[in-house]
């Protein structure tokens, strides 16, 4: 990559080459905040999208990856993680935990390792599409690749 990358764009790309992920990171002519700007700047389904949430569990950062094609139930995640209450994190929460801003999410390249959730729905594409730590930057993967680089679980979060 020739142009001079965002210091959270580099950090994702250190944590994606010591996982051994073959796949370059892409800058966008525009930011992509959702998973359908994403989609329409890519040419890919929006489910192809690996939207990375992250969640305030009972005050622990929880990291959702899910299909865009999805919104995720945050009723069911409590249960499955045995939290008393998830809720939507903050803008200033989701960046203490990550070093990252909203729309812009990395699944890695955190200041410390997130609890993970990997919807199972991405296993339905054999590419998939993640944010890398700025909203105008993405990276292909796959649903086990994130499930491996995130130390996730498996889950439907739908």
């Amino acid at each position: 990559m020739a142009e001079k990358l965002h210091p959270n764009v580099v950090r994702v790309r250190e944590a994606l080459r010591a996982h051994g992920v073959a796949g370059e990171i892409i800058v966008l002519d525009e930011a992509a905040p959702t998973a359908a700007t994403a989609a329409a700047q890519l040419g890919c389904e929006v489910g192809a999208i690996a939207n990375s949430l992250i969640f305030d569990a009972d005050g622990a950062p929880l990291l959702v990856l899910t299909s865009g094609a999805h919104r995720v139930n945050t009723e069911l995640v409590a249960r499955l993680v045995g939290a008393a209450k998830v809720r939507r994190a903050t803008p200033e929460f989701v960046r203490e935990h990550t070093g990252q801003p909203i729309g812009g999410v990395a699944p890695v390249g955190h200041p410390a390792p997130v609890r993970t959730l990997v919807d199972t729905w991405l296993s339905k594409h054999d590419v998939v599409w993640a944010a890398a730590g700025h909203p105008h930057t993405v990276f292909p993967t796959s649903y086990e690749e994130l499930l491996r680089i995130t130390g996730g679980t498996a889950a439907e979060v739908e």
